[in-house]
């Protein structure tokens, strides 16, 4: 879905507690509340946040945090930022990730981590001790995942701390002094003892939850029985692309690895179910 935007449009991406408001829309339909001034009420003491947003390059997008959410009028929804990526079009979904790192960002730097002095934004990205003068930017935590193939067969893993059932695929944070690559390879051994070769790039995505980038690899397996991490894993083996269990959902850059590599092992098939044959 386009976004319509002008150079005097202002979206406003308002959180609370982790939840965005929306609003409610024609037929079904939700968006960023837009307009000159804020939808809601706006403390004095409230920090209203410019943000650089490069999906919505036309328009000016401001964010700002409230202390009790919007539930007395049917024209807004509180919803979770996850849940928002299947009712917002993609530009704004990522627009309201970027959002959500920078208020993050705010609430966790409010005191300089040198003196304890206060924290003032200098920039939109950056805030100054007004003691001593340190300087903070954004962080973002970095990790890599990896789709790991035998053939037909894709290696998925349960992790401790899923809320669902599903499975999903070997990840974890980089580590100081780490190369990306050296890092797909420490994981893979750590959580499932295998060995792996032709590690190479697919994508990379943000991950506002709360301040991350995912970075997505392939890799061939390359030998070793599989030996789960148990404090990191409670389940995981080989499946065959024909009967895969539960899997992550659509927003996430685990599910574009495997959506891609299901789509290498079947090629033609999703042309062949949007277009079938006459019988």
């Amino acid at each position: 879905m386009k976004v319509n935007t002008t150079h005097s449009t202002c979206f406003w991406f308002v959180f609370c507690e982790g939840n965005l408001l929306l609003q409610r829309l024609a037929d079904g339909i939700y968006g960023i509340p837009s307009g000159s001034q804020p939808p809601t009420d706006v403390k004095p003491w409230t920090t209203i946040h410019r943000i650089h947003a490069p999906f919505l390059s036309e328009a000016q997008v401001k964010t700002y945090t409230i202390d009790e959410p919007v539930t007395d009028d049917d024209h807004w929804l509180m919803c979770p930022l996850r849940a928002s990526y299947y009712k917002l079009p993609r530009a704004m979904y990522l627009t309201a990730g970027k959002c959500q790192e920078i208020i993050y960002w705010d609430q966790n730097t409010r005191y300089c981590g040198v003196c304890g002095g206060p924290m003032k934004l200098h920039t939109d990205i950056s805030k100054r001790c007004e003691h001593c003068g340190k300087e903070v930017w954004p962080q973002l935590a970095t990790a890599v995942i990896v789709l790991i193939s035998r053939g037909d067969e894709v290696l998925l893993v349960h992790a401790n701390n899923f809320r669902t059932q599903f499975y999903g695929l070997v990840a974890g944070f980089v580590e100081t002094g780490e190369t990306l690559e050296e890092a797909v390879v420490r994981e893979v051994s750590e959580e499932v003892g295998i060995s792996i070769s032709n590690i190479r790039y697919f994508a990379s995505q943000p991950w506002p939850y709360p301040c991350g980038l995912m970075v997505g690899f392939y890799a061939d397996y390359a030998g070793g029985n599989i030996h789960l991490q148990r404090s990191e894993l409670s389940s995981g083996g080989w499946f065959h692309k024909d009967h895969l269990p539960q899997i992550p959902e659509k927003l996430s850059i685990a599910r574009q690895l495997i959506d891609h590599w299901l789509e290498t092992r079947n090629p033609g098939k999703e042309e062949e179910e949007n277009n079938p044959k006459e019988q």
